[in-house]
């Protein structure tokens, strides 16, 4: 099975590429800090009967776990999320080049810190496949032009926001496999979801976003529980059974799939064709990620 696991991770990749596209956009008017609190939440709500009761096994865990998740919660539940979310309101998810641009950067970001967090060493061809995957995606994003950087009064601050995001989701790959090393992916889930809504209401309070909740208007709260059902829950769950299964560098990957599925919603919701040399960066990015999927990584020397 865990030959088929990188497929968990590009899954989960494409669910949140579509949370992205379709359903964020119509949360635009809410406070950043109440949305990504509000969506935590309510998996965790969804998830807590499933899993309270188990909570008292978790004694085994030592704080090094307790830190990873921590991380997890700080890096991609809080920071990575918000940071994206706000860098796409700011573009208005029209323009997404920039925010989309920036993302390229997350393996490189995600897999040297693997390499220094989790000693993980990939095998050599990794490096070429992945510098081919990063290369498809700009290509598949902008084709052969340069990307426009002046779409807006606020773009520099989304490409700001996009750049934290890196930093956020790169080291919440890297956090998250060394989380789920003695917890199975199933409450690894429930966890990362809990610890963020943990982290993420003192934020909603600080910043006076609380009151905002009377503005959730009934459309709104449908939304939420669409990403709750949809993409945010299940898209943890998918991703952490394949992270537990494949190295974070190879995961980091495989997240790849997000800018795929813009593309292809991008011409299917606003008819935006893509030209003969996007076409070929799809292609590239799509072996290139079955390529990175097939390679097994170098052993590590555990003594170290």
């Amino acid at each position: 099975m865990n030959r088929f696991a990188p497929l968990f991770v590009i899954i989960a990749a494409s669910l949140w590429g579509f949370d992205g596209i379709v359903l964020r956009p119509s949360l635009y008017s809410l406070p950043v800090t109440l949305v990504v609190f509000l969506e935590s939440f309510i998996v965790t709500l969804i998830l807590a009967p499933f899993f309270v009761k188990q909570l008292p096994d978790l004694k085994i865990l030592k704080h090094q776990d307790w830190l990873a998740f921590l991380g997890v919660a700080i890096f991609g539940g809080a920071i990575g999320t918000m940071a994206i979310t706000q860098a796409l309101f700011y573009v208005n998810f029209v323009n997404l080049s920039i925010v989309v641009l920036i993302q390229k950067l997350q393996p490189v970001f995600a897999i040297a810190l693997a390499s220094v967090m989790l000693k993980e060493r990939p095998a050599r061809e990794f490096y070429g496949w992945s510098a081919l995957a990063i290369a498809g995606a700009y290509f598949m994003t902008f084709g052969a032009a340069l990307p426009n950087f002046d779409t807006g009064d606020k773009t520099s601050q989304a490409a700001f926001f996009g750049l934290l995001a890196v930093v956020g989701f790169g080291s919440s790959t890297v956090f998250s496999k060394r989380a789920l090393r003695n917890v199975g992916f199933e409450m690894g889930t429930f966890l990362r979801f809990l610890m963020t809504s943990i982290v993420m209401l003192p934020l909603v309070l600080l910043m006076g976003s609380a009151p905002e909740i009377a503005n959730v208007t009934q459309a709104k709260w449908g939304v939420f529980l669409l990403i709750a059902l949809f993409t945010g829950g299940p898209g943890i769950f998918l991703y952490y059974y394949g992270l537990k299964r494949i190295t974070a560098s190879t995961a980091t990957i495989c997240e790849l799939a997000f800018p795929l599925t813009a593309v292809i919603l991008e011409y299917v919701l606003r008819g935006n064709i893509l030209t003969a040399i996007q076409w070929v960066g799809v292609i590239v990015l799509f072996v290139s990620i079955l390529r990175v999927s097939a390679i097994k990584p170098s052993p590590v020397d555990s003594s170290k």
